[in-house]
């Protein structure tokens, strides 16, 4: 009789420590009683029925997955190879387990699907300059399609763009073009306000007699500044021409 109370307590205390589980703080374990799904158990120590029970523990982390390099065609058939990074964690464990057999397999896959399509999509010039709202449009679809599922995709980023060479090449000479297109535009607009200003000041100068002759005695009062060997003074024509105009009628009266 001993014998059989003791056997008894020797399996209850092993069926007690195979039904024994620990789950971490981050973890929840999906417990299914004879094949039917029954609870979600919270982090700590828990007890299942052995045999009868069976926990399956899902991770609530945050999961970064990277997403291959994917061979995509863009709308101006240009042919690029994008790679991105994917940031998701489950919301719902039970539907984690119950809906989908491998949730990370399935989103993984869903992820590059979406990538060449999305990129496929857009043009190569959308892809370089609007990375924001490609990002944006894989995030959402990507998301709306995992939520079944009971993930919960927070971001996709588009890490990089591997171009042909010869992409490249045709791309540096267009970046050039464009410098060189600016640089001239630059220094045309240099050139036009320098002659504004010049037919302004020549304006004011031939307005204004005096304003010509104290723009002249500046004129000297630089060169005067100067260490020169040799100085020239410009005279105006004006100064001569009384000087001029006597020689002519000198020369009409000599001829009479």
């Amino acid at each position: 009789m001993a014998t059989g109370i003791l056997g008894a307590i020797v399996v209850l205390i092993v069926l007690f420590f195979l039904g024994v589980r620990i789950l971490q703080e981050y973890e929840r374990g999906v417990i299914f009683r004879l094949g039917r799904f029954r609870e979600v158990k919270a982090a700590g120590l828990k007890w299942i029925i052995p045999f009868i029970d069976r926990m399956v523990r899902i991770s609530l982390r945050e999961i970064v997955m990277d997403v291959p390099p994917q061979e995509v065609i863009t709308r101006d058939n240009v042919s690029v190879k994008v790679n991105a990074v994917l940031y998701f964690r489950v919301l719902h464990p039970e539907k984690a387990v119950i809906t989908v057999e491998n949730y990370l397999y399935g989103t993984s896959q869903l992820a590059q699907t979406t990538l060449r399509s999305v990129c496929g999509q857009a043009e190569l010039d959308e892809l370089l300059s609007e990375r924001e709202s490609i990002n944006q449009k894989l995030q959402e679809i990507i998301d709306d399609q995992t939520e079944p599922w009971g993930v919960k995709v927070r971001a996709v980023e588009v890490k990089q763009i591997d171009l042909p060479v010869e992409m490249q090449r045709a791309m540096a000479r267009q970046a050039e073009a464009e410098r060189e297109k600016r640089s001239k535009v630059i220094h045309a607009e240099g050139e036009f306000m320098a002659a504004q200003r010049l037919a302004d000041a020549s304006r004011v100068l031939a307005s204004e007699e005096s304003a010509l002759q104290l723009r002249y005695l500046q004129t000297l009062s630089e060169i005067a500044t100067e260490n020169n060997s040799t100085t020239i003074f410009p005279i105006p024509i004006d100064i001569l021409r009384p000087f001029y105009e006597k020689a002519r009628k000198d020369d009409s009266g000599s001829g009479e």
